[in-house]
């Protein structure tokens, strides 16, 4: 028997698209958590001219890790690390009670 290696057991815990099984699996149901909503709700007071918020809870749904994919005029002109930085003070409160946060940002398209 062979031994147990992470790269023996990698195409074990790939999803049918090659990614991650964590990266792949999708909750069954259409409604937010309640912690996807609060971080949504904060969003969209933060950042009032948003054409586009999206908020996943990407840890299981226990609220440690989510991902923020945000599309907002707000960040015309300015560098990703300025947009995320911008993201990062509005939830500046809420980041502290999370294990990591995934941030896309984008400007409207004209």
């Amino acid at each position: 028997m062979a031994a147990w290696s992470p790269a023996a057991a990698a195409p074990l815990l790939r999803g049918t698209r090659g990614l991650p099984l964590l990266h792949s699996a999708r909750r069954m149901f259409a409604s937010q958590t309640e912690g996807e909503r609060k971080v949504t709700q904060i969003l969209k007071e933060k950042f009032p001219r948003a054409t586009a918020i999206k908020v996943t809870d990407i840890s299981g749904g226990c609220g440690a890790m989510y991902e923020i994919q945000i599309e907002s005029e707000e960040f015309k002109e300015k560098r990703t690390v300025q947009q995320h930085q911008m993201v990062n003070q509005a939830l500046k409160e809420e980041i502290k009670g999370m294990h990591g946060l995934r941030i896309f940002t984008s400007v409207p398209k004209s």
